[in-house]
């Protein structure tokens, strides 16, 4: 486990070189293929957002009865690729705070109806993945199609509450030759529709940025960072991963 004291301050000093009227800063920690004492750790140095791209693998940690009894304000985010198969099983699991990979109107109906049937008192949390990259191996809507599914979202899905877009961005970008157009583009998308839909842009959050990037994704404007190996160090590449 990596001490995330100096992570914390790389965000705080990221955070002085924007905008002063963008929210606070969210760290994910990104905690797939960890395991969960390390999570414990990371929870007992003050974390309480975690990240996981796996259904399967969120759903057994979040109800393991240790994470469960030593990590009760535990808030896990979704952030990977969501299969319409797979969405019961998502929304079951304990704990779950934020669904950050709604890319289709499909996808945010079956979210929507699933969540209903839960008779849950609040709605869920969720952000539309936007694919600014434009790289066929992404997922998210594409930039043209956003606002008629932000629309769909806002109109009618009841259950649902939209916080935001998230992008996960060309991994390779050079940040010395300037800013990351795809962290502009993902704000300018958010002020066009802060301004199409009455939305509060001061609440209205952006998730962009990683281990690589993620002081550069604040000063643009991001609100969400998704931070993994900054954290929990290096993590061990999986042969094949199970959705």
């Amino acid at each position: 486990f990596v001490c995330s004291g100096r992570c914390y301050n790389r965000v705080e000093a990221a955070k002085t070189r924007r905008r002063k009227d963008v929210g606070d800063v969210c760290i994910v920690a990104v905690s797939k293929t960890k395991p969960k004492s390390i999570i414990i750790e990371a929870y007992n140095c003050g974390h309480r957002h975690f990240g996981e791209n796996y259904v399967n693998e969120l759903a057994e940690k979040a109800s393991d009865s240790e994470i469960l009894e030593l990590c009760p304000d535990i808030k896990w985010h979704f952030i990977g690729h969501l299969q319409s198969n797979k969405v019961n099983k998502l929304l079951g699991v304990p704990n779950l705070y934020m669904l950050q990979t709604i890319d289709s109107k499909k996808l945010a109906d079956a979210v929507d109806k699933a969540w209903a049937k839960k008779q849950n008192v609040d709605s869920l949390k969720i952000m539309i993945q936007v694919n600014t990259s434009g790289e066929e191996s992404k997922s998210g809507i594409s930039p043209d199609k956003l606002y008629e599914l932000t629309q769909h979202v806002i109109g009618n899905c009841h259950n649902l509450s939209l916080v935001g877009f998230m992008t996960i961005g060309y991994a390779q970008y050079d940040l010395t030759l300037a800013p990351n157009p795809e962290f502009l583009a993902l704000a300018n998308y958010k002020e066009i529709a802060c301004q199409k839909f009455n939305l509060d842009a001061n609440t209205f959050g952006l998730s962009m940025g990683m281990s690589h990037d993620f002081e550069h994704a604040i000063e643009n404007g991001s609100t969400f960072v998704r931070i993994g190996s900054s954290i929990f160090g290096s993590r061990a590449v999986k042969t094949q991963e199970v959705m």
